[in-house]
């Protein structure tokens, strides 16, 4: 048992470290930040709109598009992430089918820049 406790000494430690850390962060974050609340700043803000509005009012769905390419290209680029994990065993196929999905993925973003779409005029 005395051996078990001394292999995750290290990891308490650590934890314990992040743990103090975090919460001396939070407390000197309370005591020194400005507090200086105004109503705009208290206001709910959610789509690019005020949240209670009439539910007929116009409002600019640019947001939605911009938002919507974002979770798009996001999502693709998190595709990288367990393929770069794994790239020293990978075949060629796999080599060579990432990169024809990094050249769609390229002109398909090229494509949306070059159409005004992440614009916001």
């Amino acid at each position: 048992m005395d051996d078990l406790l001394r292999e995750y000494l290290p990891i308490m430690i650590f934890l314990g470290i992040a743990v103090g850390l975090g919460i001396v962060l939070i407390l000197a974050a309370v005591i020194v930040a400005p507090n200086d609340p105004d109503p705009e700043k208290l206001s709910a803000y959610e789509c690019g709109f005020n949240a209670f509005d009439d539910a007929r009012m116009k409002f600019d769905v640019r947001f939605y598009l911009v938002s919507i390419l974002f979770i798009i290209f996001d999502l693709e680029i998190a595709f990288l992430f367990p393929w770069a994990v794994a790239f020293g065993d990978l075949s060629d196929v796999a080599f060579w089918s990432m990169m024809v999905f990094l050249v769609v993925l390229t002109i398909g973003f090229a494509y949306e820049w070059k159409k005004g779409a992440m614009d916001w005029e």
